[in-house]
């Protein structure tokens, strides 16, 4: 097949050679739309348009339906283990649909998360899905006056403004706190995470319910915050519990980095674990069956998390009202950092 002669192949040029009207091509060209035209015909245009190297112009596009096929995401620590699976999944499911993202990293610094809001409305993404919302979050009301649709993932705020995918964190917590129960730990503690975050303050009432309904009393459990979830505020946090709880004999961590400061402190003070303090973790992040003890933690579905915010999202950008949340169900997976207490 001979290519045109100029450098820009155009849809027409592609229409010409495969033998069908130029709307054909343009649907068959569009994964929105694409499904609108008989298979076989879609497969010729797409190896057709591929051989003669066309390229979809995509400002022309964007000006022709007001629409720019990007979605913006926003983390809170780009390089966290966490997310990976989870953009994945994001990804997975817009490429599909002809979307490409933007990502972007607010550090958890709300001035920087509140330009990183303003820049992504001045690219004019379709759409947007944040990972990086707090419990109280007035960044959220400058996208929503914009009006595009928006969907928050692994964490939500107070509001109910947008829908949220989300994990089942009281139930998760609930389990390790019954795990370490059953083991016959009597004397529990809990280092949570950030209460302005919602995945800290979920987290934290799943410990005290799970508590007061296995009726370990209050002096027999304690709780220290640990002021963000990474290794180093766990690594104070700990230092924190054990100089006021000296006794206590499991620890239950609000996130798998939170569970690997506690490690670094044992490692610190000559503590066994687990034979002297079990630990459990959050999130079954990669590479925490590596360390030793491998750790006894809670694992969630991250890709699916990432899957069930861009198909809300492309439900909402097609004009669907979808504003429930999606609860996801959390996993125990029991390792070597846990065992039953000395007696």
């Amino acid at each position: 097949m001979k290519s045109p002669s100029n450098n820009q192949v155009t849809m027409k040029d592609v229409a010409t050679a495969a033998g069908v009207h130029f709307s054909t091509v343009s649907r068959a060209l569009n994964p929105a739309t694409r499904d609108l035209v008989k298979p076989q015909i879609a497969t010729r245009i797409l190896d057709t348009a591929r051989q003669l190297g066309y390229r979809t112009n995509s400002l022309a596009s964007s000006l022709r339906t007001k629409r720019s096929r990007v979605v913006g995401v926003v983390v809170p620590d780009i390089a966290s283990l966490l997310f990976p699976p989870i953009l994945e999944g994001i990804e997975h499911a817009l490429l599909k649909e002809g979307y490409m993202t933007i990502v972007a990293n607010s550090a958890n610094d709300p001035d920087r998360h509140r330009r990183i809001l303003a820049g992504m409305i001045e690219r004019q993404v379709d759409g947007l899905i944040i990972a990086s919302a707090t419990l109280h979050d007035p960044i959220l009301d400058e996208w929503l006056k914009n009006r595009a649709p928006i969907v928050l993932m692994n964490r939500t705020d107070e509001s109910g403004r947008a829908p949220a995918v989300i994990n089942d964190d009281i139930r998760g917590i609930g389990l390790a706190v019954r795990h370490v129960a059953e083991l016959g730990h009597k004397r529990i503690a809990h280092i949570a995470g950030p209460d302005y975050l919602s995945t800290g303050a979920e987290r934290l009432r799943g410990f005290r319910l799970a508590c007061s309904e296995l009726s370990i009393p209050k002096m027999k459990h304690s709780v220290v915050h640990a002021s963000a979830f990474t290794r180093e505020a766990g690594r104070a946090a700990c230092h924190e519990l054990l100089a006021k709880n000296r006794a206590v004999t499991a620890i239950v961590a609000a996130n798998d980095l939170i569970a690997l400061g506690c490690y670094d402190v044992f490692a610190e003070k000559g503590i066994s674990c687990p034979n002297d303090i079990s630990v459990t973790g959050y999130n079954d992040a990669p590479f925490v069956d590596l360390v030793r003890p491998a750790l006894t933690t809670v694992r969630i579905n991250q890709r699916e998390m990432g899957l069930e915010a861009a198909r809300i999202l492309l439900a909402r950008m097609s004009g669907h009202n979808a504003v429930a949340d999606i609860l996801l169900r959390p996993e125990f997976i029991k390792r070597r950092s846990t065992s039953a207490p000395r007696k």
